[in-house]
């Protein structure tokens, strides 16, 4: 579905796009928390709503999720494939 990221050295980034009152990124919010914490992945999150170049690429498939900056998936995050794109 989306490009395969390629494993870079050093801890991997995962990057949510979302919202706030936002419940799909509350639960995609949930896994990435978890799953990074499980990989040593280091995570960040993002208000489409103040940023217009974020706003204009992803508004109507939030939450995104983006590692190390390529997106990985939008909407609901697979904890599975997720742990895979960061252990892979």
């Amino acid at each position: 579905m989306f490009g395969r990221t390629k494993k870079k050295a050093g801890p991997r980034t995962v990057t949510l796009v979302g919202r706030p009152g936002c419940h799909l990124c509350d639960d995609a919010r949930a896994v990435v928390e978890r799953v990074c914490a499980e990989t040593g992945a280091v995570w960040e999150e993002k208000d489409i709503l103040q940023d217009a170049e974020l706003h204009r690429a992803y508004w109507e498939q939030i939450p995104v999720v983006l590692v190390d900056g390529e997106q990985h998936t939008f909407w609901k995050v697979d904890p599975e494939r997720l742990r895979r794109a960061l252990t892979g």
